[in-house]
């Protein structure tokens, strides 16, 4: 039995700004990941990886080819649409964490749920806190957080909507080798433990190896990707 495809890319390319200071970025990208996969996709600066995460994750239109995800089509989808869609289907984690300042963890962590009408949202993110190793922390504000505390909560955040799929962009890039280290482990065993998909860019050549799948980029095309490997987090 083949396994789902939760993403499906079929010749993508696209185009951003505008006359002499356009640059094609994305160009004839096809791509399927499957369900529960970890997807690392590498390259060097200006490849085109961390455009192609938000192509997936609805933040960016193609100019042309389509982008199905969890087998559902996002072209010619209403930007109102792609993020109630994104809201239920996608999380994501940034290299700079993104947190919102005035919010403690708690609220941050609560905030997408709120949107989401979850019945319990502040029980909900107390439980998603309480599973990255921060139930300490609940009432502190991002300031009084360490970078890696801050992920972690960024990380509660993005998986409390229970989001078929984590994107994940340089998500160890702004920590030291020792917090990145925690931090990619708690991403790989989240993802195992609730059979999300994580797709994820990077630098790291050793958080890359952790994936069970490598997706090289050069120039805006997919140039090599390294043979499915059954990987132990």
């Amino acid at each position: 039995m083949t396994a789902e495809a939760v993403i499906e890319l079929r010749d993508v390319s696209l185009t951003l700004g505008e006359g002499a200071s356009s640059v094609h970025v994305l160009k004839g990208i096809s791509l399927d990941v499957t369900a529960g996969e970890t997807a690392g996709i590498v390259g060097p600066s200006g490849s085109g990886k961390s455009t192609l995460l938000m192509v997936l994750a609805g933040l960016e239109s193609v100019d042309s080819g389509t982008v199905k995800i969890a087998g559902q089509l996002l072209n010619g989808r209403s930007e109102d649409e792609i993020a109630a869609f994104r809201g239920r289907t996608i999380g994501i984690v940034f290299q700079s964490f993104h947190l919102i300042p005035n919010m403690t963890a708690l609220e941050n962590v609560a905030v997408p749920l709120e949107l989401a009408g979850h019945a319990d949202p502040f029980g909900a993110a107390q439980r998603e806190l309480a599973a990255v190793g921060l139930s300490e922390r609940l009432t502190h504000y991002p300031g009084e957080l360490s970078g890696g505390e801050q992920q972690r909560v960024a990380i509660a955040r993005a998986l409390a909507p229970s989001p078929r799929i984590l994107i994940a962009d340089e998500p160890t890039g702004n920590l030291d080798q020792a917090t990145g280290r925690q931090i990619a482990d708690l991403l790989f065993s989240e993802a195992r433990e609730r059979g999300t998909t994580l797709v994820l860019v990077t630098h790291d050549p050793a958080l890359a190896a952790r994936c069970s799948r490598q997706i090289a980029m050069r120039s805006g095309r997919i140039e090599t990707e390294a043979p499915r490997l059954a990987v132990s987090a």
